[in-house]
This record gives structure tokens, sequence and C-alpha cells, in this order.
């Protein structure tokens, strides 16, 4: 993590977090981690999720998790990557939209079963280069659109 620099898109005065390796670092915190990519923690703090499909208003910031689950005996790296490119093109359309890792409180479940968070504290936004990193570690080595039928 360092200070930001043109390129990295954490707003709001957020160390930014540069490679897989520091984001592992973080989520070996005991205190669980998300992931949200939206315009930063600044105008979250003022608006609400939604539910587009309903228009239903949502009780909290719907966020992807980053600390492991404890089935998963592979590399954190590699959690944190498929975690990461998950929800990536959110922020590669839009220009404005970063990811950023935030603890909260799950208040609820989202309609795609997702966590839903209040009490939010901001920790890092990730750089342009874990973006890289996560994209190029998860085509090394997920098999991405494999199903459960697919043997």
């Amino acid at each position: 993590m360092g200070e930001n620099t043109t390129g990295d898109h954490a707003g709001g005065g957020l160390p930014v977090v540069r490679d897989l390796r520091a984001l592992a670092v973080l989520v070996a915190d005991p205190r669980p981690l998300h992931l949200r990519y939206s315009d930063g923690p600044d105008q979250d703090a003022a608006a609400v999720s939604r539910d587009y499909e309903s228009g239903l208003e949502l009780p909290g910031l719907s966020v992807t998790p980053l600390t492991p689950e404890p089935w998963w005996t592979r590399p954190v790296e590699d959690w944190l990557a498929r975690q990461v490119r998950k929800y990536a093109p959110l922020a590669e359309e839009d220009s404005g939209r970063f990811g950023w890792v935030l603890r909260g409180r799950t208040v609820a479940r989202g309609p795609d079963h997702e966590p839903l968070l209040d009490r939010v504290e901001p920790v890092a936004g990730l750089s342009d280069a874990v973006m890289d990193e996560a994209l190029e570690r998860y085509r090394l080595r997920f098999e991405a659109g494999r199903g459960p039928t697919d043997g």
C-alpha cells in the first residue's frame, strides 16, 4: 500500500493496495473485509444500494466478501483474484467507479445472496495494477465459465 498516485482511483485519501500480496495481508485481519465497486465511500455514505430488478431500496451497501471462507484451501491470492474479478466490469465500464475495501456490519443479504453492510468503515482503494494482476491470476488459475455439469 502507499499514497495515492495518478492512475490509482482511491478517492477520499484512502491508502492504495498495489498488489494481491498486500491485499492478502489486509484480509489476514480477523475482522471480515469486503469489496465494493462504486464512486467511492464519500458518495456511498449519502446513497443506498438498490435492487435494480424490483426497484426496492436495500438496507445496506451491496458488497463482495474478500475474507476467504474456512473451506478455501487454495492460496488466499487465488480467492482474492476471483473476488476482485467478480464485479470488476462495474469499474471497467464506468471510469468514475473503482474498487475499494471496507468493513462493516452485515445487516441482510441482497437478491444475489451478497452481504449488505451498514456501519461502513473504508479501509483502502484498489490500484489499476492490482486489478490487472487479479485478471491475470484469474485467467491462469481458474476455469472461468465452467459450470456444475461440465464434468
